[in-house]
């Protein structure tokens, strides 16, 4: 399993915002963070300098989001839908999507049971429970 550390994650995406900026080529999961970055120019300013993203903290208590915490979950959920893992996330985001007319507010919204799977995960000291996410995406998508 891949597990980048924070400064990997940082740096990858300061890379791939350099690289769009001078047009050069993207990988293919550039590519997509690149795309969702595009959905995000509020935080274009903490990609700009490698070494100031990699020092700045993002606590809960400063009100403000960690731009890279959030763009790493729009691609967790990418990568999810795209090889329905866990089975059933794809179909789930997809409704989800068609009700609220948008993948972006589909993606929002999927964070939410991402985080509190991750969350009850890591307090539990189980693993996460691929099935109860699949049933929050689904809630989200029978709601309105």
């Amino acid at each position: 399993m891949f597990t980048p550390s924070q400064a990997d994650v940082r740096r990858f995406f300061c890379s791939v915002y350099a690289k769009s900026l001078t047009s050069q080529p993207l990988e293919a999961i550039e590519t997509i963070a690149s795309q969702w970055m595009d959905e995000h120019p509020e935080y274009h300013a903490d990609f700009k300098d490698t070494d100031a993203a990699l020092e700045k903290m993002y606590d809960v208590e400063g009100g403000k989001t960690n731009p890279f915490l959030h763009l790493s979950m729009h691609l967790s959920i990418s990568e999810q839908c795209s090889i329905d893992q866990p089975r059933g996330i794809r179909q789930a985001v997809e409704l989800l999507t068609a009700r609220r007319d948008s993948l972006h507010a589909a993606h929002h919204e999927t964070m939410e049971c991402l985080g509190r799977m991750v969350w009850e995960s890591q307090r539990s000291g189980q693993q996460p429970d691929g099935a109860a996410y699949i049933e929050c995406v689904q809630r989200h998508a029978t709601r309105d």
